[in-house]
């Protein structure tokens, strides 16, 4: 029998709560059954963002238990390094692991089978050897720079370099099962399997009687890193590729034209999120960092519903796109501002509501980042306002535009934060990460309407420029 969520609310909830439940009840009722491009994106907007409900709570437990096991200082160092990697790892696929979602999409539509099952193989051979290359000459840079690197940063940077060919594979993995959208596997390997394998990992040596620092942190990333990525490989790498038995054809000039812009929307991008936990390791000590991690790590609740929604968009707009349904992607655009800022907004007022108890957990002193959370709150909320716009750039060939705009976001970012973090610690760090934020959804939804004629902000009318379309 299938499930139905206004049957569900009419059997549990008391009859006047049950009849004001029943219209939404039923509007999901029709998007969970849908069988079009909307009921679609809708589906795995729903799954994704369930998924990054259980992700949070994993990932905030995770990083609750390193705070406590190794104390402010040595978690500090563990995330300042873990922050770096990951932005190395995905950095290291050249846009690869966003290009793919709108290659895979567009082959299928043509029957281009050939090129599909090029780029499925091309993809993760060229991902693994390039971001092996950036692994080796990273370990030659920490060497020769190693007289500037504070020494308890030296080791576990190094460690961490074992992890970029594995971290950059999956994110090229994911790429592939949001392309096919596989909510499931596009999600539980980063977000599920891998916080949880560092977790056991870490536990274990712990129970062995290894000094809970940052080193032992890291041996437990990799070796959850590895297992993760090699299970993803094993199961997307495999079902990707079913029932293709095409010669494969490789086009890697056309790849790379279209790659490598998309390599600097997503390089300026990761910066961009994560300059802030940088730029405040440059200047401020290990403390100040996990202090300030912990805050951000604390809005997790509220990034995660665009990130949901981007991951359920993306290849949509892509479909619309080469199917020529432009009329229909401008109103599934405006209907994705919607999903994006009104979830935002309301768990924003919940984070604000219980950050402080949140932080407390992580150990004595963790509160003092408490203030922080309503100038990163309104920053996301605002940035939540003009929907996956990103995406809408990136999947109509407008990704040089949307490269432009990073580019600027994070130039302000950073020139922000070099500026005011020596003059106002942490402080300094929020507001200069909220200036670039509003900044960037601006220019973001002035850009889409200027190139699509959509009006990507979630209280502008919604009519579309038709002479754009």
């Amino acid at each position: 029998m299938r499930f139905s969520a206004a049957t569900t609310a009419e059997r549990f909830l008391p009859g006047r709560l049950a009849a004001r439940a029943r219209p939404w009840a039923e509007r999901f009722d029709t998007l969970m059954r849908s069988p079009d491009a909307r009921g679609e994106a809708g589906r795995m907007t729903i799954i994704v963002f369930l998924a990054r409900i259980v992700n949070a709570a994993i990932a905030f437990l995770s990083q609750v238990l390193l705070a406590r096991y190794m104390g402010g200082f040595e978690y500090g160092i563990f995330v300042l390094v873990w922050v770096t990697v990951i932005i190395l790892g995905s950095i290291s696929c050249l846009g690869l692991d966003t290009s793919v979602i709108r290659f895979i999409p567009e082959y299928r539509t043509r029957g281009q089978m050939a090129e599909l099952r090029g780029i499925l193989i091309a993809g993760r051979l060229f991902v693994l050897l390039f971001s092996s290359a950036c692994a080796a000459l990273g370990a030659l840079g920490i060497w020769f720079l190693q007289g500037w690197i504070e020494s308890y940063y030296v080791v576990p940077f190094y460690l961490s370099l074992v992890c970029l060919p594995m971290i950059a594979l999956g994110d090229q993995l994911e790429g592939v099962a949001r392309a096919n959208s596989w909510a499931l596997w596009a999600m539980a390997p980063a977000y599920f399997m891998r916080p949880l394998l560092i977790l056991v990992f870490l536990w274990a040596g712990y129970a062995a009687g290894y000094t809970p620092n940052a080193t032992t942190a890291m041996v437990a990333a990799i070796l959850a890193t590895y297992a993760t990525t090699l299970i993803q490989l094993a199961v997307v790498g495999t079902r990707a590729e079913r029932g293709l038995k095409e010669r494969p054809r490789f086009l890697p000039r056309y790849w790379a034209a279209v790659s490598l812009p998309i390599f600097l929307v997503e390089g300026f991008f990761f910066l961009l999120t994560n300059a802030d936990v940088l730029m405040v390791g440059r200047f401020l000590p290990p403390t100040d960092v996990a202090v300030y991690y912990a805050a951000v790590k604390t809005l997790a609740l509220v990034h995660f519903v665009s990130f949901a929604v981007k991951a359920g968009a993306a290849q949509r707009y892509a479909a619309f796109l080469h199917s020529g349904e432009t009329t229909a992607l401008a109103h599934f655009a405006r209907e994705t501002v919607s999903w994006s800022f009104w979830p935002s907004l309301a768990m924003g007022l919940v984070v604000l509501l219980l950050g402080k108890p949140i932080l407390m957990l992580f150990g004595p002193g963790f509160e003092t980042g408490y203030p922080l959370l309503f100038l990163l709150v309104v920053a996301i909320v605002c940035r939540s306002a003009v929907g996956p716009a990103e995406a809408l750039l990136t999947m109509s060939g407008h990704q040089n535009a949307c490269a432009a705009v990073y580019a600027a976001t994070l130039a302000i970012n950073i020139g922000l934060n070099i500026l005011l973090i020596p003059a106002l610690g942490l402080w300094g760090a929020a507001l200069a990460t909220t200036v670039a934020v509003l900044f960037e959804a601006a220019m973001l939804s002035l850009t889409v309407w200027w190139r699509l004629g959509i009006a990507m902000a979630v209280f502008l009318p919604a009519t579309p420029r038709k002479e754009a379309l």
